[in-house]
């Protein structure tokens, strides 16, 4: 009992959410837990995951930003190794905060979570040399259901970290002239770099 701490509608964005869990560290090492029904919904926390993925990337690769258009997925994301920063980005027709974003750092040294409910498109950028991201979904991979929005719309205006200027805009999410501070390229793969604007969003998908 009591093994998280919940911030809601972070960023005040209703629905996002970070958990803290309960870290007991000693001369071995530290032990958590990461996920416990019980606790998530005493905090009124109550979806139902139903599919965890893993990823690794080294600095620099930018992913997203992405989401199901039509079996959306709520997510629940953490990094096991070096640090991300992840952003969401509210896609929820009639919301107050429609095409606002929120981003934070994901650590394995703060060891937080982000819970990212349906309706949100999500990307992540590697801040640390590699990184391994975990998340939960409450619902499966659909093939062929794949939305995007181009990370670096400026109707969004997302402050990526770490992240110098590149060319000007010119209406593509294209990754050439990004790079990292150290001067590691931004990586993008040739999806990602052809999602449009959100006001370009076809039928608003």
């Amino acid at each position: 009992m009591g093994q998280i701490t919940v911030e809601k509608n972070v960023g005040g964005i209703e629905g996002l959410c970070i958990i803290t869990p309960a870290v007991h560290g000693d001369a071995r090492g530290y032990f958590m837990e990461t996920y416990n029904q019980q606790d998530m919904e005493e905090a009124g926390l109550t979806m139902h995951f139903v599919q965890d993925n893993q990823s690794s990337s080294p600095k620099g690769v930018l992913r997203g930003l992405h989401f199901q258009k039509h079996y959306p997925q709520g997510k629940l994301v953490r990094v096991v190794r070096g640090s991300v920063f992840d952003v969401a980005v509210d896609l929820r027709e009639g919301s107050a905060t429609y095409g606002a974003w929120f981003g934070m750092e994901l650590s394995a040294e703060n060891k937080k979570q982000f819970y990212i409910p349906e309706g949100f498109a999500h990307g992540y950028l590697v801040l640390s040399d590699y990184a391994e991201f975990c998340y939960k979904c409450t619902d499966f991979y659909h093939p062929g259901d794949d939305g995007g929005l181009a990370w670096n719309d400026p109707e969004i205006g997302i402050c990526w970290p770490q992240l110098t200027e590149g060319q000007a805009y010119s209406g593509t999410a294209s990754a050439k002239g990004y790079q990292m501070e150290d001067g590691t390229p931004l990586n993008l793969n040739e999806r990602d770099q052809n999602w449009p604007n959100l006001k370009d969003r076809p039928n608003n998908r």
